[in-house]
C-alpha cells in the first residue's frame, strides 16, 4: 500500500523495507534521530529525510486507514454500546511523550511536568479510528484541541 498508493519508492542506497523499518522503529520505540542513524548506519539527514517521506506516504493512505462512522443501531446487543443509540463512537485525548527543541519545552510541559503532545482520537465501536488530530502541545487543554478539530475546513464533522 505504501508503494502503490503512498508513492514511496526505493532509493539508490535504501530499500523500501529499510525506510519503513526506520519509520516504524522511531514510532514504536520513541527513539531520537541520532539513535536511529547509529542503528541503521545512516546519517541523521538521511534518517530525517526518509522518515518525512514515509510519513507523507502513510498520510496519503488516510482514506483507507480511517473509517467512515456508522451510528449505533436501536437493536444493538453489545452491552458496552447499547445505551448509546445513534452515537458514532468515542472521543478522547491522550498525551504522548515527546522531546521538543529546548526553546519549545515550556509549551509541551503538561500539568504533571512531563513533556508530551496532546492527541485527539475518535474511534468507532469496533475500535477503528475515525479521526485523529496529533501535534498539539501538552499544555493545551482538551477543549481547545477539540475546538480546533471542529473548526478546521477538513476537520472533525459532527452531524
Amino acid at each position: 500500500m505504501i508503494r502503490d498508493i503512498g508513492g514511496l519508492r526505493d532509493t539508490r542506497n535504501m530499500t523500501l523495507e529499510e525506510i519503513v523499518a526506520m519509520f516504524v522503529y522511531v514510532l514504536a520505540h520513541h527513539k531520537k534521530n541520532r539513535t536511529v542513524a547509529h542503528k541503521f548506519l545512516r546519517s541523521g539527514e538521511t534518517v530525517s529525510r526518509h522518515f518525512n517521506q514515509c510519513l507523507l506516504a502513510v498520510l496519503k493512505l488516510h482514506h483507507m486507514l480511517l473509517k467512515t462512522p456508522v451510528p449505533i443501531s436501536d437493536d444493538c446487543t453489545d452491552d458496552r454500546w447499547k445505551y448509546f443509540k445513534n452515537c458514532l463512537g468515542a472521543l478522547d485525548g491522550t498525551l504522548i511523550s515527546v522531546t521538543p527543541p529546548a526553546e519549545q519545552k515550556s509549551r509541551y510541559r503538561t500539568r504533571k511536568s512531563n513533556l508530551a503532545t496532546n492527541v485527539l482520537g475518535v474511534c468507532a465501536p469496533d475500535m477503528q479510528f475515525i479521526y485523529v488530530l496529533p501535534g498539539w502541545e501538552g499544555s493545551a487543554h482538551d477543549g481547545r484541541v477539540l475546538r480546533d478539530a471542529i473548526s478546521r475546513p477538513n476537520g472533525l464533522k459532527v452531524p
